[in-house]
């Protein structure tokens, strides 16, 4: 494996042509705004790029990607991935293959790929891209500034969670000048839902539970039939994990969401003493210091005990 600058990553996105761009399982706004505002800077570039279609973009999303996806029967040459920090990430479908360049930022990246470029200071890859689009272009255009306005704003919560940093906002406000439309964008993820996830969000909020000193860990659970009850699904569930976490006086927030009767999605989120990351990483997981996951293969209740255990021992 071959640790890459953004130099290094540019010289070898001109050597490679044919490319397939990865996303990771469930998808979210990073790594598909990074990876497609990636496949039209490839384009522009001159090359034949195209995203693979991952089967869990949720409809949210569909809108903004569709137009890069791979045809039925595309063979590719070399493919990427982006945002995806262990090949435990890969989406379904993907049978595998050599992957050629992992672009990242996440510190627990498992340096799967043959080359990798991980700039863990980054709030989102969106930045990341942003700064390959200029070194290689000169800039960016409208549709990049979209992209790559939906990969930043998301993996920040619209530019409210302790990742945000100034370049954070300096990157979205290059976003803005080069034509992002901001206003729609910012409507449509983030003030816009469902009935069913409004039914569902009060649910969660019933289910809330408190541990540990001071009541400072808030835990909330997503059942099966709690996506059954409130009428929700895939599409419902973009950002649960924010939510355990305005509870006043939260120091480590826990969202489970049972994935199958015997297997459970875990997502934490904590302030900067606290390290998320590690706690995930007991169970295989992993992410960034203060935004973490991992998967446990028990039901909601078992899930709950070992996770908040885990976390209670580490305080």
């Amino acid at each position: 494996m071959t640790k890459m600058t953004l130099n290094e990553c540019l010289e070898y996105l001109n050597d490679n042509d044919g490319y397939l761009l990865l996303t990771h399982i469930r998808p979210d706004g990073d790594t598909l705004g990074s990876a497609a505002a990636l496949c039209h800077i490839l384009r522009r570039m001159g090359k034949v790029a195209f995203l693979y279609p991952n089967p869990q973009i949720t409809d949210t999303y569909k809108p903004y990607v569709e137009p890069f996806m791979a045809p039925p029967g595309y063979e590719p040459v070399t493919i990427l991935s982006v945002d995806l920090a262990s090949e435990n990430l890969f989406p379904e479908g993907f049978s595998g293959g050599r992957v050629g360049l992992c672009i990242d930022h996440h510190p627990t990246n498992s340096e799967y790929a043959e080359n990798l470029l991980c700039m863990p200071e980054k709030a989102s890859c969106g930045e990341i891209v942003l700064e390959l689009g200029k070194l290689a272009l000169g800039g960016i255009d409208k549709t990049e500034a979209d992209l790559l306005y939906m990969a930043v704003s998301t993996d920040c919560g619209c530019f409210v969670y302790a990742n945000t940093k100034p370049d954070t906002h300096r990157a979205a406000a290059e976003l803005m000048e080069a034509g992002a439309d901001y206003k729609a964008l910012n409507k449509r993820l983030f003030r816009t839902s469902t009935y069913s996830r409004l039914k569902l969000e009060g649910l969660i909020y019933d289910s809330m539970q408190r541990f540990g000193p001071g009541e400072c860990v808030s835990v909330v659970t997503v059942t099966l039939d709690m996506m059954a009850e409130s009428g929700a699904t895939e599409n419902d569930c973009e950002d649960l994990a924010s939510l355990a976490g305005r509870l006043a006086g939260n120091k480590v927030s826990v969202t489970i969401r049972q994935l199958e009767p015997k297997l459970c999605k875990v997502s934490l989120r904590s302030g900067e003493d606290f390290d998320s990351s590690a706690i995930c990483a007991l169970h295989g997981g992993g992410g960034h210091k203060m935004a973490a996951g991992c998967t446990i293969p028990s039901d909601p209740d078992e899930t709950r005990d070992t996770i908040v255990w885990d976390i209670l021992e580490a305080m």
